[in-house]
């Protein structure tokens, strides 16, 4: 996709979701400006818009930082997200497989076998990405702690964001 104004276009990427966890017939799908951390990147999230001007986020956000599962936000007028207006108390466990490691694929079904286990809803992206949403009073002691070992390995990047 390209986007510009005038004679100045620039190359947009945006970073979408395979299988949202909230997707629904009554989606509203917005972007999240990645370009602090890569120019010209976008997130798009899908979000339920609950009135003109307010938006609850129903999928779990890759690499989108502050904004969680539930919370209600905000847009501009190019339908990017201006404001978080409410924390939902929700929390995202992001995990990055490293791509090429030999551990990847066991790791890969050890994890999701794991979420699946634990019953928490999550994301997967490109089976390299994983989003696990942490409802209030989760404790993500047990993941954690699969997670500790091949991180120190290198295998993987792993932070909950909330």
């Amino acid at each position: 996709m390209r986007s510009g104004s005038g004679s100045r276009r620039h190359l947009i990427t945006i970073i979408t979701h395979e299988d949202p966890i909230g997707r629904g017939p009554s989606n509203y799908m917005i972007h999240a400006d990645l370009s602090d951390r890569q120019d010209g990147w976008r997130e798009q999230l899908w979000t339920r818009q609950l009135a003109p001007d307010r938006f609850e986020v129903v999928c779990l956000p890759f690499f989108t930082y502050g904004i969680c599962h539930r919370d209600v936000v905000t847009i501009d007028s190019n339908h990017l997200v201006a404001i978080v207006l409410e924390k939902s108390g929700h929390r995202t466990l992001r995990v990055a497989l490293l791509v090429g490691h030999p551990d990847r694929d066991r790791l890969y079904e050890l994890l999701h076998g794991s979420v699946v286990e634990a019953d928490l809803p999550h994301e997967w992206l490109q089976g390299t990405y994983l989003a696990v949403d942490l409802p209030p009073g989760t404790d993500p002691t047990a993941l954690v702690k699969i997670l500790e070992a091949p991180a120190q390995a290198g295998a993987l990047h792993w932070e909950i964001d909330s």
